[in-house]
């Protein structure tokens, strides 16, 4: 869920660079004080991309420390948080990278990226049905560039909250507008299979495993599936791929008789 928080680098608004200077002299005061947003914004785009690259690299502790100078610096700019959250994540602190993430989202309501990264925690977090409101909010967000993404998560975490509607209404909004969406694929496939619609199913898995990497549970999924559309051999050949593709994992497969 907070993958997005890698690609922090460029994300902090102004390139930093110094507003021409008028033709007209202007009071030193107002030199000074716009020197200084300078300074302390090229500081923190500095600060940042440090912290991210760190990130990446798995050095925590150096990434937390930029991060956090960071947002000294600018302590209202969302992106040094997404930062924080990341990193709390990494160590196993998932409260704390809650509340980093929520920090983020109530200060930034226009973010819509940064919106869904809350809900998305929240969600993951035993709070599916809190999070729904959140992703409402990312949607409406003006300029969301990736409103497939809030869409599945709403989608995704629906079903999880029970709401089976709105689930189908969210993942298909989302396949429209991204139809390899790899998350909403997943999702519509297991609601067609538990709504009883075998061969629903059975489309939105071929889909799924073409649009990405065959996972565990989308070759256990699949093989239900065949399995209640009464097609054996299709049922053994996804299990048969299970065992080749992930040994490791074969065992813990149950069959599905149809």
């Amino acid at each position: 869920m907070l993958c997005s928080m890698l690609a922090v680098a460029g994300c902090a608004g102004s390139k930093g660079v110094k507003p021409p200077k008028p033709e007209l002299a202007v009071a030193p005061t107002y030199v000074a004080r716009d020197d200084e947003q300078v300074r302390r914004l090229h500081g923190y785009q500095t600060q940042l991309a440090l912290a991210g690259s760190e990130l990446q690299a798995g050095q925590l502790d150096s990434s937390e420390r930029r991060a956090r100078a960071a947002l000294k610096l600018m302590p209202a700019r969302a992106d040094a948080m997404l930062v924080l959250a990341a990193v709390a994540e990494r160590r196993g602190r998932q409260a704390e990278a809650g509340q980093w993430l929520q920090r983020a989202a109530e200060g930034s309501p226009e973010r819509g990226d940064v919106l869904n990264n809350y809900g998305a925690w929240l969600c993951q977090n035993g709070q599916a049905v809190q999070s729904l409101s959140w992703f409402d909010r990312a949607l409406a967000a003006p300029g969301y560039a990736t409103a497939a993404a809030a869409l599945s998560n709403a989608g995704t975490c629906a079903l999880a909250a029970g709401q089976g509607e709105r689930a189908e209404r969210d993942l298909r909004k989302a396949l429209e507008q991204d139809p390899g969406n790899v998350q909403a694929l997943e999702s519509m496939a297991r609601r067609s299979f538990d709504q009883g619609g075998f061969f629903e199913a059975r489309a939105f898995v071929q889909r799924r495993l073409s649009a990405a990497p065959a996972t565990v549970s989308m070759l256990q999924l699949a093989s239900q599936i065949e399995a209640r559309l009464g097609d054996k051999r299709a049922s053994d050949q996804y299990l048969q791929r299970l065992k080749q593709e992930f040994p490791q994992d074969a065992g813990t497969t149950t069959r599905v008789e149809g």
